[in-house]
Order: C-alpha cells, then sequence, then structure tokens
C-alpha cells in the first residue's frame, strides 16, 4: 500500500509528491483534475446518445434496438461498479482506473466504427464497462487524497462534475449531430481520455509493494450473474415481456439463486468482492438504503418531465432539453455547500433536510398540469435537485468516515451501486404505475370505438401522437384535449409516488448517528493508492 506518512511528509522516490505543502496540493489538484475529467466523460456518455438518435438510427437502421443504447450502458456500469470498487482495493486506484479509462477509449472508438446498430450497443457495453470504472474510483480517490475535514468540499466538487456532464450531455450530442457526423459523438472522448491518461500516470502515486490478495473470482461471477437477470427484468418485464410470462420469471429465478449462491461464497471467501461484515456497520447499510430509495424516487420521477414537457404542456424538445437544466443547477448547487460546510455542520445535517425537500419538489411537481407554465416547472425541479445534492455525496462521507482506507474502495463503490440500482428500478416501477393510470384515465373518458385507434399501452408512443403533427391533425380537438389531460394526470401521479418514495428516505437518515468529522489519523490505515 502506498504509505501516508511518505504522502505527507516527502519521499526521495520520484513516484511520490513533494513535501512542501504547495508542490503537494498542486499535485493533488492536478490528480483531482485528471480523475474530474475521467468523471465527467462517463457522466456525459450516459445522456450523450439520447439527441443524436435520430441520425444514428437513420444511417444504420435497427429502430427496435434504440433503447438498448441506454440499457446497455447503464447495465454494464452497474456491473462494473462493485468489481472495480474490490480491485481498487487491492491492486490501487491508478491501475484500475487507468484500465477503465482505456476500456472507455476502447469503446468509444469502437462505437464511432460502428456500422450496424448491434454493433454500436455491443460497443456501448465495452464504453459502460469503463464508465463503471471511472465513476466511484474517482470518489474513493477523494478519500485516498483528503482527510475527513476536506472530503466533503471535494465530493462536492465531484458530484457536481457528475451532475455537470449529465445536463451537457443531451446539448453536446444536440450540437455535434448538427455540425457534424454523428460519430463524433463517440470520438470526442478520445482527446479527453488521452490527456486523463496522461496527467495520472504522471502524478499518481504508485503504491507500494505488498503481497497480492486473493482475488475472489468466484464472488465477482456470482455478483455478474445477480445482477444481470435482475436489470434485465427491470428493463424488460411489463414491456417486452410480461411480469408473468416464462422469460421474466425464468431471470427472476436465475438472479434469485446466484444471489443466495454470492452469499455463501462471499461468507467463505478469503478477501471478497463484498465483505457481508459492512453491512454490521449501520451507517453504511442506512446509507446505502437511503441512496437506493433518494434514486428509485427522483431518478424514476425526472425521467418522465421530458414528455410532460413536450406531451402536455406544449414545448419543443429543445425548450424541454433547456427547462431541464435547472434540476441540475439544484443538485450541483447543493453538492457544493454541503460540501464547503459539512466539516462544521456535519453530515446528518443535509441528510435529513435532503429526502423532505426533494419530496416537497416532486408534490409540487404533481401540481403542473397542461396550463402550467415553464417558469412553475422550473422552479419545483430546483427544489426537487437541490435535496438530492444535499445527500448525493453525504451518505458516502458519512459511511466513508467510518471506514478502513483498506475497505475505502469498496464502500464507495458498493454505495454507488445501490444508488445505480435505485435509479433503474424506479424508472421500472413508476414508468409501470405510469400505463397502468394511464390506461385507467382513457377507459374513463373515451368511448371504446375511440380507445381501439390510440396506442395506451405505450404512454411514450401517445406522447408521441401528442407532438407529431402528421398524427394528431387526425384526432379531433376535443378528444385530443382528452388525451392530454389523461396523460398529464397518469404522469404527475408518478411525480406524486416519486415524492412519497423519496420522503421514506428520511427514515434512513433519521436512524444514522453519523460521528464527528474525524482527523484523518483517527480512521486512516495507510493510503489505498
Amino acid at each position: 500500500m502506498f504509505n501516508k506518512e511518505r504522502w505527507e511528509e516527502g519521499s526521495d522516490d520520484p513516484r511520490v509528491p513533494a513535501d512542501s505543502g504547495k508542490a503537494k496540493n498542486r499535485n493533488r489538484t492536478l490528480i483531482m483534475m485528471g480523475l474530474g475529467l475521467g468523471m465527467l466523460v462517463a457522466s456525459l456518455d450516459q445522456t450523450v446518445v439520447g439527441t443524436s438518435l435520430p441520425k444514428i438510427v437513420g444511417d444504420l437502421g435497427g429502430m427496435s434496438l434504440f433503447s438498448w443504447l441506454f440499457t446497455a450502458y447503464m447495465l454494464a456500469e452497474t456491473i462494473a461498479i462493485p468489481i472495480a470498487g474490490m480491485m481498487s482495493d487491492r491492486v490501487g486506484r491508478r491501475r484500475v482506473f487507468l484500465a477503465g479509462m482505456g476500456l472507455f477509449l476502447a469503446g468509444s472508438i469502437m462505437a464511432g466504427f460502428s456500422t450496424t446498430m448491434e454493433m454500436l450497443v455491443a460497443f456501448r457495453f465495452v464504453q459502460g464497462l469503463g464508465g463503471g470504472v471511472l465513476i466511484p474510483i474517482t470518489m474513493a480517490s477523494v478519500a485516498d487524497l483528503y482527510g475527513p475535514m476536506e472530503r466533503g468540499k471535494m465530493q462536492g466538487i465531484i458530484g457536481a462534475l457528475f451532475a455537470l456532464g449529465s445536463v451537457i450531455g443531451p446539448f453536446l450530442g444536440g450540437f455535434i449531430v448538427d455540425n457534424a457526423d454523428w460519430r463524433w459523438v463517440f470520438f470526442v472522448n478520445i482527446p479527453v481520455g488521452i490527456m486523463t491518461i496522461l496527467v495520472l500516470m504522471v502524478k499518481y502515486p504508485m503504491p507500494a509493494k505488498e503481497t497480492a490478495k486473493k482475488i475472489d473470482y468466484f464472488g465477482v461471477m456470482a455478483l455478474i450473474a445477480t445482477l444481470t437477470p435482475a436489470l434485465l427484468v427491470m428493463t424488460w418485464g411489463g414491456s417486452t415481456y410480461a411480469w408473468d410470462s416464462i422469460e421474466t420469471m425464468g431471470l427472476t429465478s436465475i438472479s434469485i439463486v446466484s444471489l443466495l449462491a454470492f452469499i455463501f461464497v462471499e461468507r467463505r471467501a478469503e478477501d471478497p468482492v463484498l465483505p457481508l461484515h459492512l453491512f454490521r456497520e449501520p451507517i453504511f447499510t442506512l446509507g446505502s438504503i437511503g441512496l437506493l430509495i433518494m434514486a428509485m424516487g427522483l431518478f424514476g420521477a425526472i425521467a418522465y418531465i421530458p414528455l410532460f414537457l413536450q406531451a402536455v404542456i406544449g414545448m419543443s424538445a429543445t425548450n424541454s432539453g433547456i427547462t431541464l437544466i435547472p434540476l441540475m443547477l439544484g443538485l450541483m448547487l447543493t453538492l457544493m455547500v454541503s460540501g464547503a460546510l459539512v466539516k462544521h455542520t456535519g453530515c446528518r445535517f443535509w441528510l435529513l433536510i435532503g429526502p423532505p425537500l426533494t419530496a416537497f419538489g416532486l408534490f409540487m411537481l404533481s401540481t403542473l398540469h397542461p396550463g402550467s407554465s415553464q417558469v412553475e416547472a422550473i422552479f419545483f425541479m430546483v427544489i426537487a435537485g437541490a435535496g438530492m445534492g444535499a445527500v448525493f455525496s453525504n451518505y458516502i462521507l458519512a459511511a466513508q468516515n467510518v471506514t478502513r482506507k483498506s475497505e475505502m474502495g469498496v464502500v464507495t463503490s458498493s454505495m454507488s451501486l445501490f444508488r445505480s440500482i435505485g435509479g433503474t428500478v424506479g424508472v421500472t416501477i413508476l414508468g409501470a404505475i405510469l400505463q397502468d393510470r394511464m390506461v385507467l384515465e382513457l377507459d374513463q373518458n373515451l368511448p371504446a370505438e375511440s380507445l381501439s385507434l390510440l396506442p395506451i399501452g405505450d404512454a411514450m408512443s401517445l406522447g408521441g401522437w401528442l407532438i407529431t403533427p402528421s398524427a394528431s391533425s387526425a384526432i379531433p380537438e376535443p378528444m385530443m384535449e382528452i388525451i392530454r389531460t389523461s396523460l398529464s394526470n397518469s404522469i404527475t401521479c408518478v411525480f406524486l409516488v416519486g415524492a412519497i418514495v423519496t420522503l421514506v428516505a428520511l427514515g434512513a437518515s433519521i436512524l444514522i448517528r453519523t460521528k464527528p468529522v474525524a482527523n484523518i489519523e483517527e480512521n486512516g490505515e495507510a493510503m489505498a493508492l
């Protein structure tokens, strides 16, 4: 392991930052800039494809596979997150981060040269594996390079970069396809990735040699076998396959059996990929639950905000994208503020105000209707985003403060995994609620002969009818208003459910008894770099 004293007191080893405070801070800043660039491109690529889809589908075809451009990336990212944390604790953050960036760049290059939609989906999966490495390693590295008194501020900055990438992704994708070939959506990652690699190869300290730990290969395989079918059920269930279909039930069975096998393996592993003893620490367990619930409620609800803005209020795609920016601005604001003040306020203050704030913002979104203004939507989204920003990094920061350095990576990545799973599950569950409520609304308000002409089983398709002139012109205006009102009521119901779900996370926050922000000597062993 990289030794803490060598970092703080200096060393003749050229791989170790210099002794002076200025040199140390400069080197740490350069390292964080490199890590931040990696975090930025990883989060950006989650959303950059959206606005470039029409051009991609027009060139490659394969409209039936377009949703997999998102699903493949998110699935791979979720699988990679816990494995990356485990490996970084064993072989060092730098090696794992650079391997992840290499994988991400390889996926980007191959995606840019794709000639079929099947190839593009496959290479998006490769991208996702790399992206799933970059995000947790960056957050764990903050705990390596900074003491608890400084971590909050840096975690806030890193979290803000994640939010920024998610915001600018759609705009960057749209700008590229309007001014260049869609392939540059993927090629644009190359210079940023190369710059990141160069910075970290020069400045990131190497770990001192130590006895290699045995890698938990069976645990890794069992974890993949648990997550993959579970996420596919969340993606396909109720849409591609019925919830009671053989495919859905078969995948569910595989996931459950694999989970039992994973627990069995981890209890006996010499050095498990996910140490089960971590769940004995209430702060880790409650924080993971809180992140999962918050992501489930907020991300599940905001997935349908663009549909509401375009199909119900009548905004253009561009304006709806602009209206989403305040959501991330609110998130970035409290991320930065809480990060700067956490050493004075502690984590618990932010964990207590975050869930109610998000719940209030989502509740106010549920009061919107077809006559609502853009300003109202913006104001309510700022509130919802601010609530998420208050807890986004503070659940993890609270757990890091009671974690040994040797397990910092696996703790950070495990909590990030719960957040990722929460978002995936939330989109699926709230999407099912949206579909059921929409069918009920239309059944009550439209005659049976009209229902047979509408795609009532798919909210996205119905929204497409409302915003497509060729489709909407064939429907009488009174019927259009009924459809619009029904869709509005259905989506605002989802916002209300999301508000209730996020408020439940307050229970986890109340139960957390965070410890005072400690000095680095109190919870540190050796720097796991």
